[in-house]
């Protein structure tokens, strides 16, 4: 086999390879930034329960529409997160729980019910589909809808980026100069909710946040500054996106885990190599005397 056969002859040669990948780009572009700032909030496990709590929505829209319908189910998903999210936010200001306790009390909940309600008029292959996405059977409709999902949130970090850093950052700060803190944070959150929606459609609502993450967390390992830990999250997960597909191609594994477990990959040998990594820890520099 030739580097072309492995590499490129499967997208050239396949309309639903072709899809996947531009799912995977537009993915990357938008889930990968706002991965990196719910990682600098401490906010990362929220965002894996923020996952699961679109998943009564995903179910409600699966029984309306009858079936796998990924508008229905996407709106769905929409509502549902948006709701999880401002009571969660309610919860912690009204009572003695934090914000983390309440998401984790929906978060079971959410999977729960999202679990029961699909088993309840759809089949084990059905249930599959939602929980762990069909990337190779994305179609054009959507594509759009990831791609337009992409596009919204870059034109919104870029509109809000000051507030938005400021409030991740320094919140205290943002609400004594009259900054509007909670607006950004809300808008934060929609952001988070919708990337999430996106990665539904193509990796499920177990692994819809893995290219949201783990990218992330490459970047916190390789780039200091804030941009560029955006632009190498970005490229981690697209690299990831390109390698899973042609791995489970080649192999014929289940593309969506497979994904993921190279973002996996890439994040265990960043560990050893980036410069605040294991090796480097293990075996400094040696510094020279004066």
């Amino acid at each position: 086999m030739t580097l072309d056969s492995i590499f490129i002859a499967p997208f050239v040669d396949y309309g639903f390879m072709r899809r996947a990948l531009v799912a995977c780009l537009a993915l990357a572009l938008g889930s990968a930034p706002i991965g990196v700032l719910l990682m600098l909030r401490r906010m990362s496990l929220m965002g894996d329960a923020m996952s699961h709590a679109i998943l009564p929505g995903a179910a409600v829209g699966f029984l309306i529409a009858g079936g796998l319908s990924l508008p229905a189910m996407g709106l769905g998903g929409l509502v549902a997160g948006l709701s999880i999210a401002i009571l969660s936010g309610v919860i912690s200001r009204t009572t003695a729980l934090r914000e983390d306790a309440s998401f984790a009390s929906f978060y079971l909940t959410s999977l729960a019910l999202g679990v029961l309600i699909v088993s309840l008029r759809g089949s084990n292959i059905d249930l599959l589909h939602v929980l762990f996405g069909t990337i190779l059977a994305i179609d054009a409709r959507a594509l759009y809808l990831v791609g337009g999902i992409a596009s919204l949130t870059i034109v919104i970090l870029a509109v809000v980026y000051r507030p938005l850093v400021a409030e991740c950052f320094d919140p205290g700060f943002l609400r004594a100069v009259g900054g509007r803190g909670s607006l950004y944070h809300f808008l934060f959150l929609l952001l988070v909710v919708l990337n999430l929606v996106a990665g539904f459609e193509a990796l499920g609502t177990l692994m819809a946040v893995g290219l949201m993450m783990l990218p992330a967390a490459v970047a916190r390992l390789w780039a200091q500054s804030l941009p560029a830990m955006f632009a190498t999250a970005a490229l981690t997960a697209a690299l990831s996106g390109y390698l899973g597909l042609v791995a489970s191609f080649h192999f014929a594994l289940a593309s969506g885990p497979t994904i993921i477990l190279t973002a996996s990959c890439i994040y265990g040998v960043s560990l050893l190599l980036s410069p605040s990594g294991l090796l480097r820890r293990l075996y400094p520099r040696r510094h020279f005397k004066a």
